[in-house]
């Protein structure tokens, strides 16, 4: 009998000490919005960033307990934002960027926010940050257009403004491995695109086209045990799958594999072969063999960023926010759900010369209108919107095309999706 026992407990010792992903015990807000982000610069020090709560969460205990710092909901930010990114140079410089025109800095370890305006442009909206070094800060935007880069190298008190326009219509990600070397990504004529640097942003080359139009690279890693090792994400256009697309020499050649879903987003590796992606509509999606294979863990839903420190550590926002360790966290906090897509249709379907959109939006938001074909073509872009308020907004246009069955992609701050029609 005693044997017996002995033989349960370490069997449940094995188990609680697996390497696996687990919920971190962050509260959901009531209104079931999608953590766009997440940095920790140790295994116990980090920060979350909800995105259309627009809130920042800070934890010193390695996610067992976290603190509201900064919220649209508060006094210190009134309005309507929506948090895209976030990320520290240390323990008490970190920045936060927004798909709402704002770009926010703190030098106290988040405990109070200033706005930074001094960009030379009216263009603010951060999709990504990246701090390497002792003082250098680079950040990217955005999904919905133009393309810009700024940079700062004195922690933030002053910013280049650098016009990415000739090399990309949208970035998402930046991404770099010293203060002059790194790499954005995002979305041209060609499709996704991976843009790369060795001078600091002075000049960039194009070292990846996914070249299918409509199709972003979204989330970077350089593998941290091996530098010459680029894993990326790419987003899928309508009825197509996205990507896990790989190079192990440096961005010299590449190896793309199909992803486990269209709008697959966050990427993370602990090896050349061995990691996960996640989406909107998957949670921790494993692979052990490059993207050949994929496994479902059933962990997380609707990921956006995952981080890996090493191959025993990292983190991951999405529905909510995930560890990767073999350290049992003490509570379990409650399963978020899938993005909830926007309310949208066309009025009539089908259509004749005319093609009438209605989305019903609940907040401010920024959005990009697509037209494909059957076999998911990308025929044009439709428009291009900034959504000051919630409401429901009519879109109309012109449909010159041959009869048979299309598909709109609606692009927006908390995700895609596409409605069929025919003609």
């Amino acid at each position: 009998m005693k044997k017996y026992y002995l033989l349960v407990l370490l069997w449940s010792l094995s188990a609680s000490a697996q390497l696996q992903w687990r919920q971190m015990n962050l509260p959901i807000n009531e209104n079931n919005q999608r953590f766009d982000d997440i940095f920790f610069l140790d295994e116990n020090l980090g920060w979350a960033a909800n995105g259309a709560y627009a809130t920042i969460y800070k934890t010193t205990d390695g996610g067992e307990t976290w603190v509201s710092q900064l919220s649209e909901y508060s006094e210190q930010l009134p309005g309507n934002r929506y948090f895209r990114s976030v990320e520290f140079l240390n323990e008490n410089v970190g920045f936060v960027g927004t798909l709402s025109n704002d770009f926010l800095r703190t030098t106290d370890g988040g405990a109070t926010w200033n706005f930074i305006n001094d960009f030379g442009t009216n263009e603010h909206s951060i999709c990504g940050i990246d701090c390497v070094g002792s003082a250098t800060v680079y950040g990217a935007g955005a999904y919905y257009t133009p393309a810009y880069v700024v940079k700062s190298t004195d922690s933030g008190a002053t910013w280049q403004y650098i016009n990415m326009s000739a090399y990309a219509n949208a970035l998402v990600e930046v991404l770099f491995v010293d203060e002059n070397t790194g790499y954005v990504a995002g979305n041209d004529n060609q499709g996704g695109v991976i843009l790369k640097t060795t001078d600091g942003g002075v000049s960039w080359n194009a070292i990846y086209h996914s070249n299918v139009p409509g199709e972003y690279v979204w989330k970077l890693q350089v593998l941290f045990s091996n530098p010459d090792a680029i894993i990326g994400a790419v987003e899928g256009i309508t009825n197509q799958m996205g990507k896990l697309i790989r190079s192990l020499d440096n961005g010299a050649t590449w190896i793309t594999n199909d992803a486990p879903e269209s709008i697959i987003q966050g990427v993370g590796f602990i090896s050349e072969t061995h990691g996960w992606v996640g989406g909107h509509t998957t949670g921790f999606m494993e692979t052990t063999d490059g993207g050949q294979t994929w496994i479902d863990t059933g962990v997380g839903n609707n990921l956006n960023r995952i981080q890996m420190f090493n191959d025993h550590f990292g983190v991951a926002a999405g529905a909510s926010v995930y560890k990767f360790s073999d350290q049992p966290l003490a509570t379990t906090a409650p399963k978020g759900n899938a993005r909830t897509p926007l309310k949208a249709s066309i009025e009539p379907n089908p259509v004749t010369d005319k093609l009438s959109i209605k989305i019903e939006f609940p907040e401010s938001d920024h959005m990009r209108l697509e037209l494909f074909d059957a076999a998911g073509r990308l025929i044009k872009e439709l428009q291009r919107d900034a959504i000051q308020t919630a409401g429901t907004k009519y879109y109309h246009f012109d449909f010159p095309y041959a009869s048979g069955v299309y598909f709109v992609s609606i692009h927006t701050a908390t995700g895609k999706q596409a409605i069929k029609f025919v003609k």
